[in-house]
């Protein structure tokens, strides 16, 4: 299940929309990234071939099961780095833009590994 930077972006911002707005349509992606809509279509293109997401009709888009595993992986990955980074004293800023570049390259282990430790701080201070 190997999917590139772009595309793992685009499957958690289709994630963090349908968190937020009843349907997701190619434009709503174009506006959250700031990015042109024939970029956001050539993607969904990639994405549908790739049988990561759903377009119907309407041009509501959905994740499919393997999308959908792809963009939790990398939202939780971004949510706990991003969190981590800010309680250890990383302005919030630059702890969301960094842990979005993290989020891509770091492996399995490693991130499991701060998973753990994150998560054996916090039940310490319970």
């Amino acid at each position: 299940m190997t999917v590139n930077e772009s595309a793992e972006n685009y499957l958690e911002t289709i994630l963090i929309l349908s968190k937020k707005l009843p349907v997701v349509r190619s434009v709503d992606i174009a506006e959250e990234l700031g990015f042109k809509k024939p970029s956001v279509s050539v993607a969904m293109k990639h994405l549908r071939e790739k049988e990561h997401i759903i377009v119907d009709k309407s041009g509501f888009i959905t994740l499919t099961p393997a999308g959908r595993e792809i963009a939790e992986m990398i939202y939780e990955r971004h949510q706990l780095l991003s969190s981590w980074l800010i309680q250890l004293g990383v302005p919030e800023k630059t702890a969301v833009e960094d842990a979005c570049k993290i989020e891509h390259v770091i492996s399995k282990e490693s991130f499991r590994a701060i998973k753990d430790y994150v998560g054996n701080i916090v039940a310490e201070e319970k």
